[in-house]
């Protein structure tokens, strides 16, 4: 499967700040048998980080992961930048990585993260720091495969465990 990395960071995109969360993503995908089709770094506006995300869904890409942009931060745009591509909600990514990062850390609760579907295209906001997004991507990463097949209408028929 193809996947694509955002990094949302304004300091970033100006060369200020070394981007550190984006290569983990990447390592954990590529270990995971996903093709990285690309990864950038993006500055904090709404309609950049829209556009980038639309193009991805428009090329056939799989799985957008972003990183950064979810906080309380004025400059945080991320969820709203998704909110303007995506077709249906993933609610269940977002808690998922929710009720696991809150284990870890009650400030986890201060995600604005979203995730939703456009077409045959899964995006799902991760945060910003390396460590929490290797923690959530661990924790997630296992469904995910599944449900992009049964986005795509490859996935093999199952029973729910119990």
């Amino acid at each position: 499967m193809k996947a694509a990395i955002i990094t949302s960071s304004d300091k970033g995109y100006a060369g200020e700040r070394e981007d550190k969360s984006g290569p983990v993503i990447k390592e954990m995908l590529t270990g995971a048998g996903y093709e990285v089709v690309e990864a950038v770094v993006l500055p904090d506006e709404k309609t950049i980080l829209a556009e980038k995300m639309l193009f991805y869904c428009n090329q056939n890409v799989d799985l957008v992961l972003t990183t950064g942009g979810t906080g309380f931060s004025k400059r945080d745009v991320t969820p709203e930048a998704t909110r303007m591509v995506i077709e249906r909600e993933a609610c269940g990514i977002t808690q998922a990585m929710l009720y696991h990062s809150l284990s870890i850390t009650p400030r986890a609760m201060l995600t604005r993260a979203i995730a939703g579907i456009r077409g045959n295209t899964l995006i799902v906001n991760m945060p910003g720091s390396p460590k929490a997004v290797r923690e959530d991507l661990e924790y997630i990463l296992p469904s995910l495969e599944h449900g992009l097949e049964i986005l795509k209408g490859t996935a093999a028929e199952c029973a729910r465990p119990d």
